[in-house]
């Protein structure tokens, strides 16, 4: 009888850590410094971060772990930066592009060993789905499906199948959010997080929220995109807790806690996707990477 108890309580202990939830109401826990600004993947032990061109791991401390400095070897296109990333079963998936003065090709959807953070393969990216570039990446994993956001486009976000590896449909956002740089889905909800700030001016960034509960198939038909689902935004938060207004990247969801967790950059001009100079009248002579940290109230 022992026995059986502990193993129910362990797995009802492994269903708890392995599911995020949404909630209404964050409270700012901690800043933690990281080197990446693009995006960041949590799992139970770590926090993952992509920067342009590499791939780092801490602990939930900020203790750098481990980095990968030439993630792009191996891969089937030439490419030269990531995006937003999330894991999934002991792998993280990144959005990687060659991206260059505010356009990205040869996407691809890229998974890399989350112990190692080695590369082992790539779904390909289907360029009749209309996608011209790759921001954001979120797993869907109750329908074992894979979405990517276009920051250069960001009226949709496309749609792959894990199963298939092959495009499965793309959602149309409505409205749109400007400049979507990351994204995450829990709770049949994806998170958007939105540059439609303005540094310059100290505007705050945005996250937003969409319904995905009925995702249809509609695939690729005579070389086109044969349909897509429509999602309505809300508004989910203002993110004027920022220490300074700046770029909205990645973000993702603490299995362990629920803590939202977003990654943010400041102290630079961006300009089409590219940080360009510090805003030295401020005393900044770089551009600073921080992963706010925040706790669920509610």
């Amino acid at each position: 009888m022992n026995k059986l108890f502990l193993i129910l309580t362990m797995l009802f202990i492994g269903i708890t850590v392995s599911a995020q939830h949404i909630g209404t109401e964050y409270r700012l826990k901690k800043v933690i410094p990281v080197e990446g600004r693009q995006g960041i993947a949590i799992d139970d032990k770590y926090y993952y971060v992509s920067s342009s061109t590499a791939l780092y791991k801490y602990d939930k401390q900020g203790k750098l772990l481990l980095k990968n400095e030439t993630p792009f070897k191996g891969l089937k296109l030439d490419a030269n930066h990531f995006g937003d990333i999330d894991i999934w079963n002991g792998e993280l998936y990144c959005g990687i592009e060659m991206f260059m003065d505010g356009r990205g090709k040869n996407i691809q959807i890229a998974i890399y060993d989350a112990e190692t953070l080695t590369y082992k393969r790539s779904l390909d990216w289907d360029p009749a789905s209309g996608q011209v570039e790759a921001s954001g990446l979120a797993v869907d994993r109750e329908r074992n499906m894979v979405w990517i956001s276009d920051w250069v486009d960001s009226r949709y976000v496309y749609c792959y199948s894990l199963e298939t590896g092959k495009y499965y449909t793309k959602m149309q956002c409505r409205p749109t959010p400007y400049w979507c740089q990351g994204i995450f889905i829990a709770d049949n909800t994806m998170l958007f997080s939105a540059d439609d700030g303005e540094s310059t001016f100290h505007i705050a960034d945005c996250i937003y929220k969409a319904d995905i509960s009925n995702v249809p198939y509609t695939g690729i038909k005579d070389g086109q995109a044969a349909g897509a689902m429509a999602g309505k935004l809300e508004l989910f938060r203002e993110m004027t807790d920022f220490r300074r207004a700046g770029e909205i990247e990645g973000l993702s969801i603490d299995p362990t806690n629920d803590n939202l967790v977003v990654l943010n950059n400041r102290g630079v001009q961006i300009i089409l996707g590219m940080p360009k100079g510090p805003f030295s009248e401020e005393g900044y002579t770089k551009e600073i990477h921080e992963l706010y940290v925040y706790e669920k109230v509610k």
